[in-house]
């Protein structure tokens, strides 16, 4: 690991750790990172919903649960109005067509709103979740150090930024040699090796955290599709014709965007095993440039399948919980709306 020492999560304070899962959340975006001029505002929340819709979040409280509005009606809220106010709305509503608030996506949307955030921190993805993808990141660190090298890895070296650490020397002329070494193998300027470094982590850790949603998701759409066989099985939904259409499209929309996200990781792999082949500088930038021109639909897609399985699995903890009518009435509000959604995000994704 790297040398800042990555805080314990019993550690962390309530606020703090709140503050990591807003940033590491696909669903989630704190409003204080934007240059909004009301105060009131910069204290609430975007939030996806499980319909996919954007919402603000003007509280959220144990007892009292999350108040949740649409950006439209924000002004039933604000009724003093004014310019500050419509300048913060009119910023609000490009956020209703941003597909996913994970960091990546932001940072795309922001870009392409031509709105610069000063804390850039709060475009990172938190220290904690970084540590968790430690061992995902060993398969892009590991490549890169022995095309420099030619030999194995330090197995300790999970992040990126460790790499520098390895070119610590007590004799500055035997560390500036092994710098040379890695420029040149990479074909870039000496000065220009730290920021390769950061691009090339930041890019992998993307992908690395992508991944690792995608693994922890399929599991569950698998075990749902197994739940919705079921379903289709029992007598209510034999009996009715149209609810057995609905479920049978259910079953094909999610088959099928799982079948082509994961197809698009593959994809990823296959491009990534070919980069390590001939690690250089100029190709990196061709990965990064496919890898990013993902990033939106990647987390869009992720987003609302997640969502939709998460709240799944909250409330059918046991797969015998609910009858036939309680499941198709969580199916029909839960799972089916937004699911044409998903599945035209992935087919223009997919297309890239």
């Amino acid at each position: 690991m790297s040398e800042t020492a990555v805080q314990n999560p019993q550690e962390r304070t309530p606020e703090q750790a709140d503050a990591d899962f807003v940033k590491d959340s696909l669903h989630l975006l704190g409003m204080e990172i934007l240059p909004l001029q009301m105060p009131g505002l910069k204290r609430a929340r975007l939030v996806k919903n499980n319909q996919l819709d954007t919402m603000v979040e003007l509280f959220k409280d144990e007892d009292a649960g999350s108040g949740q509005i649409l950006t439209e009606e924000l002004p039933g809220f604000f009724p003093e109005g004014g310019p500050a106010f419509n300048a913060d709305l009119r910023l609000l509503k490009k956020f209703d067509l941003v597909p996913s608030f994970d960091v990546y996506s932001i940072r795309i949307a922001l870009r392409e709103m031509n709105i610069a955030v000063e804390n850039q921190e709060a475009l990172k993805l938190s220290e904690t979740k970084r540590a968790e993808l430690t061992e995902r990141m060993k398969t892009f660190t590991h490549p890169l150090i022995m095309h420099v090298y030619g030999v194995e890895a330090d197995t300790n070296v999970g992040d990126v930024s460790d790499i520098l650490g390895m070119f610590k020397d007590p004799d500055p002329k035997v560390a500036l040699e092994k710098l040379r070494m890695m420029a040149d193998s990479l074909k870039v300027e000496l000065m220009d090796i730290p920021k390769f470094l950061e691009d090339y982590g930041d890019i992998f850790l993307s992908l690395a955290y992508f991944r690792a949603i995608l693994d922890k998701t399929v599991p569950i759409i698998d075990e749902f599709l197994e739940w919705l066989k079921d379903l289709r099985g029992t007598f209510v939904v034999k009996q009715d014709r149209a609810q057995e259409a609905m479920l049978k499209k259910i079953d094909t929309d999610l088959t099928d965007i799982t079948t082509s996200i994961t197809g698009r990781f593959e994809s990823f792999d296959r491009k990534t095993n070919d980069f390590w082949t001939d690690i250089s500088a100029e190709r990196f930038h061709e990965v990064r440039e496919l890898i990013t021109a993902h990033h939106t639909t990647v987390g869009g897609v992720l987003c609302g399948l997640t969502l939709k399985m998460e709240l799944w699995k909250k409330k059918f903890k046991n797969p015998s919980v609910g009858g036939p009518q309680q499941r198709l009435e969580f199916t029909r509000g839960e799972v089916l709306p937004g699911l044409d959604w998903i599945k035209e995000l992935e087919k223009r994704g997919a297309a890239t």
